[in-house]
């Protein structure tokens, strides 16, 4: 499958159109592709396990609509949105949970909604280097065959894209920071292995412009899944 270079937003903006739609981000982290998607004119609510994992979210964007929630009961009612996006968040559901989670996302979805998944493959300098805090091989490759098993959820996918998106890390604090956006038990894992991830930081992807700052390609693969009539 030929990939093609872009952001997850150009990929998610082309896949299902989101623009004023009712959009539920379930694992908003952060919130910013909450932010993105209500700046085009959507109607966003974001999703997060926590309200420490919330925080920075409403932080940020205290006038976004976010929730306290699990992927596999979320807070809303039936037929409340018309596309659920799960951005490189199927991975951090348990692995028991996943096909509940697509069942969740099906439930909150209107009749000709979308359930959207894009999920980070294990491939790469980058995966290497996040394998050194955290293996994620077998999680990824769970996520993978529950979106290939989601006529079990009631959804069948309808469209699938391979892409590559590139993005700078200007020094390892970075990259922690990254990482514990994620999940906030990864920095004692860090702070165990920080020497050999600090070396391993400097030697993989390419450097960037400036002094320290490393470049990464992480390889994405984007399913569309709509529900079964």
């Amino acid at each position: 499958m030929i990939r093609e270079a872009g952001t997850d937003l150009e990929i998610l903006d082309r896949l299902v159109e989101p623009a004023g739609k009712d959009v539920v981000d379930i694992g908003c982290g952060g919130g910013a592709l909450v932010r993105a998607l209500a700046a085009r004119g959507a109607r966003v609510t974001g999703i997060e396990i926590s309200p420490e994992q919330l925080a920075p979210a409403l932080a940020a964007d205290g006038d976004g609509r976010y929730l306290v929630g699990r992927a596999e009961e979320l807070p809303l009612p039936d037929e409340a949105a018309d596309v659920a996006v799960f951005m490189r968040s199927l991975h951090h559901v348990s692995i028991a949970g996943m096909l509940p989670a697509l069942r969740e996302a099906r439930r909150v979805l209107r009749g000709d909604g979308v359930v959207y998944v894009a999920e980070p493959l294990p491939e790469g300098d980058f995966f290497a280097l996040t394998s050194l805090v955290e293996d994620e091989l077998e999680v990824r490759a769970a996520a993978q065959r529950a979106v290939a098993e989601a006529g079990q959820a009631g959804l069948r996918r309808t469209a699938t894209l391979e892409y590559e998106v590139s993005f700078c890390l200007a020094d390892v604090g970075a990259f922690l920071k990254r990482l514990v956006s994620v999940d906030p038990g990864r920095a004692a894992r860090f702070a165990a292995r920080e020497a050999e991830i600090t070396a391993a930081f400097s030697e993989m992807g390419t450097a960037g412009n400036a002094p320290g700052e490393r470049c990464f390609i992480q390889p994405m693969r984007a399913d569309v899944l709509h529900p079964v009539a």
